[in-house]
């Protein structure tokens, strides 16, 4: 069964959100709110939620690769460990990240 974080959980910075998903044994659920367009790539941690700056546009499904391409090079996960679960079309999306040992 696969967790979600709920504002209690929600990690504080990068290093702890690492954390989080490689001790999880079956994959993690956060949602993240995004903000395409952006000058450049950035991840802020507050507490409700994790906020990405995503450089392309939202534009044919480009903001959605460049979020799975940012998070896999930040948090050293394959590109298909991590996947949209919901919010495709949206700023608020739901991510599913599986540890590497679960490949």
């Amino acid at each position: 069964m696969l967790n979600d974080v709920n504002e209690n959980n929600i990690p504080k910075d990068l290093e702890q959100m690492i954390n989080t998903i490689n001790k999880n044994q079956n994959g993690i659920k956060f949602q993240i709110k995004v903000c395409a367009n952006s000058k450049k790539n950035s991840i802020e941690f507050s507490e409700n939620y994790i906020k990405l700056k995503i450089s392309k546009p939202a534009v044919d499904g480009k903001a959605n690769k460049e979020i799975i391409n940012f998070l896999s090079d930040i948090l050293n996960l394959p590109k298909n460990n991590i996947k949209i679960l919901n919010g495709e079309k949206s700023s608020l999306k739901m991510l599913l990240f599986t540890p590497k040992t679960l490949q």
